[in-house]
């Protein structure tokens, strides 16, 4: 396999060239992220079956003549655990590559255990002993020395080989088909483009909040990811979620009752304090009947969650007998909203469905149950 390093224009005209015509690519991204609000692309990983390439988009003008092609939907895009990748992909478009295969969702469907990781796969598949050394590396220094740029390329020099294997057994067990929904909402931009007015539902801590506090609180996420935009920052470095919950708490109306709040030191109140007292001013304004709300909250009875408990029993035992883990089926919190009456879960769709979601369906309507038969635990139909 012909290993290629990136790192001027004539060299990504030449790589786009021997790209041109492939019907299938893997990627990865090395990247990061912790002194920026947008991830940063240190290195793109491509491979095909005959060239594996690193290519360098900080000694680059642009990607424009690679992104063309990745962007082919024409092109099956081979990739391990892809959603932040994906993410990064679709900060510098606005829209995804497609369509994609992950070889990580892939093989829930084969026996390994939920979100496995690219070296197990490729261990437990191909034989394969993958380097870790440089697990930690600092991708944005240059040089990268030889050893960074093979482990680097190791990360999609064998997903080829193993998507063709996958395929494969996925076809011998007739499950080819059923990765049809967890691409297509791997792929579903709305997890992606998350608009900034959402963004006080990922706070956490919300759930000691209400009322008025909540509008405060959804006016201050707004105005904070407006802001880490801006200037690319993370948004701890704007303010930390703690600090907001206690501002959307105790709603400071001047900069005096500013000073109380823990967290905030003088020089963030005298750079930030306006805008802040602004946010919670648009949310002494609003009219109580457009202020947020976090919804029905489900608290299981002593009873519901004996239930809960069974019904985790019957997804283990489905999970078990078709070789799967049950965690890539169904979590507690599924099964909880489902007996809330919130019906419409993953579990009861796609494969989950065919799998595990009727089963559940007929425990709860008692034409399934559980029985324990020389000490090992069966599904029974009641009818």
């Amino acid at each position: 396999m012909k290993e290629l390093y990136v790192d001027t224009p004539k060299r990504l005209e030449d790589l786009c060239e021997r790209l041109r015509g492939a019907a299938s690519l893997a990627l990865d991204t090395e990247f990061l992220r912790e002194r920026t609000f947008y991830a940063k692309l240190c290195l793109l990983q491509i491979a095909t079956e005959e060239l594996v390439a690193c290519v360098d988009p900080l000694a680059l003008p642009n990607l424009n003549p690679l992104l063309e092609i990745i962007y082919d939907p024409g092109v099956v895009k081979v990739m391990h655990a892809s959603r932040q990748d994906l993410e990064i992909f679709f900060d510098l478009k606005g829209e995804l590559p497609m369509p994609v295969y992950d070889t990580q969702i892939a093989a829930t469907l084969l026996g390994f255990g939920d979100q496995v990781s690219y070296q197990t796969l490729v261990r437990d598949t191909l034989g394969v002993e993958l380097e870790k050394g440089h697990t930690r590396t600092n991708w944005e220094q240059r040089p990268l020395d030889s050893g960074q740029i093979s482990y680097a390329q190791d990360d999609v020099r064998y997903l080829h080989e193993i998507w063709h294997r996958q395929r494969r057994q996925l076809q011998d067990k007739g499950r080819i088909d059923w990765l049809d929904d967890d691409f297509a909402d791997l792929t579903d931009v709305r997890n992606y483009d998350r608009m900034a007015e959402e963004a006080w539902r990922r706070i956490r801590g919300i759930r000691v909040l209400k009322g008025i506090q909540l509008a405060a609180l959804m006016e201050l996420a707004t105005w904070r990811e407006h802001r880490a935009r801006e200037f690319d920052r993370p948004r701890k470095w704007v303010l930390r979620d703690d600090v907001l919950i206690d501002l959307a708490r105790h709603l400071p109306g001047n900069l005096e009752e500013l000073a109380k709040i823990r967290g905030l030191d003088t020089r963030t109140r005298q750079r930030l304090g306006s805008d802040i007292l602004r946010a919670l001013e648009r949310a002494r304004k609003m009219d109580p009947a457009a202020w947020p709300s976090l919804g029905f909250r489900f608290t299981p009875t002593a009873a519901e969650e004996a239930l809960i408990d069974a019904m985790m029993a019957v997804v283990r035992q489905c999970g078990i007998s078709n070789g799967i883990s049950p965690a890539a089926l169904s979590s507690r919190r599924d099964l909880e909203q489902l007996i809330s009456g919130k019906g419409d879960q993953p579990v009861l769709h796609g494969w989950r469905g065919r799998m595990v979601g009727q089963h559940l369906v007929n425990f709860l309507d008692g034409r399934l149950e559980l029985k324990v038969r020389n000490r090992i635990l069966e599904l029974q139909s009641t009818e």
